[in-house]
């Protein structure tokens, strides 16, 4: 608890104690209801006076009061007296006899302990308050030079090894990285062993890859594993404002690290303090060079039976800086990547503990769905897929995608443009020998996005060919070329499909060397400003002849995957009308019902032309059933200016 809480909670505990004194003085001290408050000589008149009428009163002296009692009567007369007063005294003065007076008796009431004790605590109460004052004082005091002190502290969290809450059998789809972790666990359980041997453990183990991938939660594991303390810190939690205080918090860091060992530091994002030094714009004596120089000395300065091991997370090795990676520091690299269908399908088992899934659902299916996706990805699907249970079955389109936009109103003819695209896609995916199997086409509306068309890969793949590029290709401007044979015109939905085409035609030529005109050569250096920490642009090291030859087999690249996309597309035009109609009144159709609809006969006749083109403008059809703002494939394109297909 803060030093604020305390302050708080003791100022609580005074203000009840007291409330409770005030309570006992009003409660104790308060006169009776039937006491009548007079000063000393009505009391004497009214003594006299029952005297001479024959009526026995008691008179009752107190330390500072005297109450008269008048006969039989419950009433009752108090009167205030100070300390020098003498009631025997004002008695004889009056010339009323208390010692033979069968009608007054005179009673002494002996001083309350309690009002003696009341006496003297309101007599210390002022010196009470100075005191707590002071006391308050010194305390606020101290507590800022606390702070003063503290702010070189390390802010590492720390867990406790007697409490594992993660292990490696909650950890995944990287088996061969837990391989290389098992060492460091069996390093901190039997250290013996290794110093038997002559063998030296890495001391520091950095570990790579993407976002999600579990780099945080295999280092938790390994912690719980070998049952011994973890501290937890992110590499910008060194950097200050003032220069010096990261230093000293690495040195606090490692100083808790010796005295907890064995144990295991986690430094997570330490590309945040380990870039490579001279790349930043503060010179060589910034603080968060000043950090990265002490992270450096305290790892080179390990003694051998310390036990200490640390490890560091990153999805950005290159920008880190080269005397972290010596041998002695962080001498050890394990990359975790995205997994793979095996590594995906023991993730979903991970993460589907305690939801309850129906029998049709597999999570082989669901594997084959998610190529490219990571752990933290994974769960986040079996998460959404709990959340929309009661709902419908679109986690992952959700996560691809994201939330379904039903409130969303488009036109019909909007409605009818997205379906004929997404529809175009389809079938060339469905036509084309590289492509994967079609696992669901919808036009609901998701994100950005107006619709999409998702294929079911049946494998994972590390290596792309030319036919599988070409083919992919045709698959993206399927839903571009779709538009153009049903409605004569584009529009801008196929801008995404454009550019992803246009950037792997490009990759194709200058990266690839899938040119045979151009050939095996890597064009265009990419200048890279570390501490930026992405690339700033891309230098042309070639010829404006060589970059007039790439846009032109850029050029030829699209145009023939236009060509192969269009007549895939022409030879099914039925098919195209068909299936998008029953796209455009169900909205989604899943994988099986495409294929059926795709194997279905079809009669002469029936979808010669689209039925939901009313209102928008008519085509001239050629004598051979063909459109004739359509070419032949190959051929040049006589379409008016305003429908000429950039190509």
């Amino acid at each position: 608890m803060s030093s604020s809480g305390k302050w708080l909670r003791t100022s609580f505990i005074w203000l009840v104690l007291a409330l409770a004194i005030v309570l006992v003085i009003v409660v104790f001290f308060r006169p009776p209801s039937d006491t009548t408050s007079v000063n000393v000589s009505t009391i004497l008149n009214d003594i006299r006076m029952d005297i001479s009428t024959g009526q026995k009163d008691t008179l009752t002296v107190a330390s500072n009061t005297i109450t008269l009692t008048r006969g039989p009567s419950p009433n009752k007369e108090v009167a205030t007296i100070n300390d020098t007063f003498d009631i025997t005294r004002v008695l004889k003065d009056n010339n009323i006899d208390y010692t033979n007076n069968q009608f007054l008796v005179l009673q002494y009431e002996p001083p309350s302990a309690l009002g003696a004790w009341l006496n003297i605590l309101g007599g210390l109460i002022p010196f009470i308050l100075i005191a707590g004052v002071l006391i308050f004082m010194m305390r606020q005091a101290q507590g800022t030079n606390n702070q003063a002190l503290s702010f070189g502290k390390s802010r590492a969290r720390m867990f406790m090894g007697n409490k594992p809450t993660v292990t490696f059998t909650d950890v995944a789809g990287v088996d061969e990285a837990k391989q290389e972790l098992q060492e460091i666990v069996e390093f901190l359980k039997f250290p013996d062993k290794f110093a038997a041997l002559g063998a030296r453990i890495p001391k520091g183990l950095l570990l790579v890859g993407p976002p999600g991938t579990g780099k945080t939660l295999i280092s938790r594991a390994v912690a719980g594993e070998a049952g011994v303390p973890f501290f937890s810190i992110s590499g910008s939690e060194f950097v200050e404002m003032f220069v010096g205080v990261g230093a000293s918090r690495v040195r606090d860091l490692f100083d808790q690290a010796k005295r907890n060992s064995p144990c295991i530091v986690f430094v997570d994002e330490i590309d945040a303090v380990g870039r490579q030094r001279g790349a930043g714009l503060g010179g060589s004596h910034d603080e968060r060079e000043q950090t990265l120089n002490q992270i450096l000395v305290e790892m080179d300065g390990f003694d051998t039976n310390t036990n200490v091991i640390v490890i560091a997370a990153t999805n950005r090795p290159d920008v880190l800086d080269p005397a972290l990676l010596r041998p002695g520091r962080f001498d050890r690299q394990v990359v975790l990547d995205r997994p793979d269908i095996r590594g995906r399908i023991a993730i979903l088992q991970v993460h589907a503990k305690g939801k309850p899934l129906e029998s049709s659902v597999t999570l082989e299916t669901l594997a084959k769905q998610t190529p490219g996706f990571s752990g933290a990805d994974l769960a986040n699907l079996l998460n959404e897929a709990a959340i929309l249970a009661a709902r419908r079955n679109e986690a992952i389109d959700r996560v691809v995608a994201g939330p379904a936009r039903k409130s969303r109103i488009i036109s019909e003819r909007e409605k009818a443009i997205t379906g004929y695209h997404e529809v175009g896609h389809a079938l060339v995916a469905r036509m084309l020998p590289n492509c994967d199997p079609v696992h669901k086409v919808s036009i609901v509306a998701r994100g950005q996005a107006g619709g999409f068309t998702m294929l079911l890969p049946t494998e994972d793949r590390y290596l792309w060919s030319k036919p599988q590029f070409e083919d992919m290709l045709a698959y993206a401007l399927g839903g571009h070329v779709a538009e153009l044979i049903i409605f004569g015109e584009v529009t801008t939905g196929a801008s995404n499909d454009i550019e992803r085409v246009t950037k792997i035609a490009r990759s194709m030529v200058t990266e690839y060397g899938m040119s045979s005109r151009i050939g095996p050569m890597a064009l265009g250096h990419k200048e890279e400003l570390v501490f930026l920490g992405r690339d700033f642009g891309e230098q042309r090291n070639y010829s404006e002849q060589t970059a007039r030859e790439i846009d032109e087999e850029i050029r030829r690249i699209i145009q023939e995957a236009f060509d192969k996309a269009y007549r895939v597309l022409l030879q099914n035009k039925t098919r195209l009308i068909m299936i998008s109609e029953r796209l455009i009144k169900e909205e989604t159709l899943e994988g099986p019902l495409f294929e059926a609809l795709f194997n279905q006969p079809i009669d002469n006749g029936q979808y010669e032309s689209p039925s939901i083109l009313a209102g928008m403008p008519h085509l001239n059809v050629s004598p051979h059933g063909e459109q004739a703002l359509l070419p032949e494939p190959g051929a040049t394109y006589p379409l008016p200016p305003q429908l000429q297909p950039p190509y």
